[in-house]
């Protein structure tokens, strides 16, 4: 829409074909229905790319600052939540109103839904081909997003065309996306399904992945919450995780200053001013060996500052993901290689344009997806050109 909008304005024969009947359903959900549309925050090292220089250009030439002179000129009221984070004070349909007025604007024309089953080329001219009819176009341009979210519509179908014009795709895998533990060896946590609290996370021994401090949720299968969306996106597997249980804070201090004047206190209970209390209670059996009843002054000074270590470094190693259904976005996807960072055009197929989830370009978590797809859009309908 965003591209559509921007080339139809320019004054461009616009068509605008999407298989879905639903406009928009990523946008819909996103941000808890209230779209968390951009990062004031947005900068190039909050992408993950083989080519981490190619995202420069578009988001430089389209700042949230754009997106959002755009957002009050269609007068939507919105709030900043965190970090940088915009959300819509009412509905992300605020957000899919405005695209579909920008494209009305620029008299884009629909179709939708409409399914095409085959693409193909013809000199310069592309035949797109379905059941409900033919569509002919001197450009093309693919927006259709990655696999995250396939009950929602997503499909490879940008991969697939990529590959069939000859341009290499960078494996995709599921990102910002809960993971998952070899079910028997969670069980001990499994029972801790819904406790949250503030972590610091890296991967462990990857000396240039960035720690993220965020929030992290226990589930039944494994771990979740912002915390561990922003790292999954940069975990391999068979890599372990390096948590940091109290982000940051000095536990092994605390717990020596803490047992020299409350000693006869509980051990689960000293540690539940550090960690939510089930939590606690778990760690000094299941990691520590140790009783629920073991009082503070039991445990001799340096076993008390290994259980701190562990707290503070608490090492394991995730079995896998909880796949493109629970995925926010799709990591990987058309090599960058292959386009040009201006115009985001096939640099081998004259006319074929790729922008948005389906280029190997993903956000961390917080809105910088959603500018992403604004600047990549905006790029790309700026350098479309009008039929000869």
């Amino acid at each position: 829409m965003m591209a559509a909008a921007v080339a139809g304005q320019r004054g461009l024969s616009v068509v605008l074909v999407d298989h879905a009947e639903q406009l928009a359903e990523k946008i819909r959900i996103s941000g808890g229905g209230r779209c968390n549309f951009t990062n004031l925050g947005t900068s190039p090292a909050q992408f993950l790319s083989r080519n981490p220089h190619f995202c420069r250009s578009a988001l430089a030439a389209y700042t949230p600052q754009d997106f959002l002179g755009l957002v009050r000129r269609h007068r939507i009221s919105w709030h900043e939540k965190h970090r940088g984070q915009l959300f819509c004070d009412d509905s992300s349909q605020n957000i899919i109103d405005m695209l579909r007025s920008e494209c009305d604007e620029g008299r884009v024309a629909w179709r939708m839904p409409w399914t095409i089953a085959q693409v193909s080329r013809l000199q310069d001219v592309f035949l797109l081909e379905g059941p409900q009819g033919r569509i002919q176009a001197h450009q093309l341009v693919i927006a259709t997003g990655g696999m995250a979210l396939p009950q929602v519509g997503a499909t490879d179908f940008a991969l697939k065309l990529a590959r069939q014009f000859a341009l290499k795709v960078v494996e995709p895998r599921p990102a910002l996306v809960p993971l998952t533990f070899e079910p028997q060896a969670w069980k001990p946590f499994a029972a801790l399904s819904g406790v949250s609290l503030p972590v610091r996370v890296s991967c462990a021994g990857a000396s240039r992945t960035p720690a993220f401090d965020e929030d992290m949720l226990l589930t039944h299968r494994g771990l979740s919450g912002p915390a561990i969306l922003q790292i999954s996106s940069y975990w391999q597997p068979g890599q372990p995780l390096q948590i940091d249980l109290v982000a940051g804070q000095k536990l092994e201090q605390a717990l020596l200053k803490t047992k020299q004047a409350e000693g006869k206190q509980l051990l689960s209970a000293v540690l539940s001013r550090w960690l939510p209390k089930r939590l606690a209670e778990c760690w000094i059996v299941q990691e520590e060996g140790l009783t629920a009843q073991m009082r503070l002054a039991e445990l001799a000074d340096p076993r008390l500052r290994k259980l701190a270590q562990g707290i503070e470094s608490w090492n394991l190693s995730p079995t896998g993901t909880a796949g493109y259904r629970k995925a926010e976005v799709m990591r990987g996807g058309v090599d960058t290689d292959g386009l040009d960072q201006r115009s985001l055009q096939a640099k081998s197929v004259p006319g074929l344009y790729f922008i948005g989830e389906a280029v190997d370009v993903t956000g961390w978590l917080g809105g910088y997806n959603f500018q992403w797809a604004w600047a990549s859009g905006v790029a790309c309908g700026r350098a479309l050109q009008p039929a000869a």
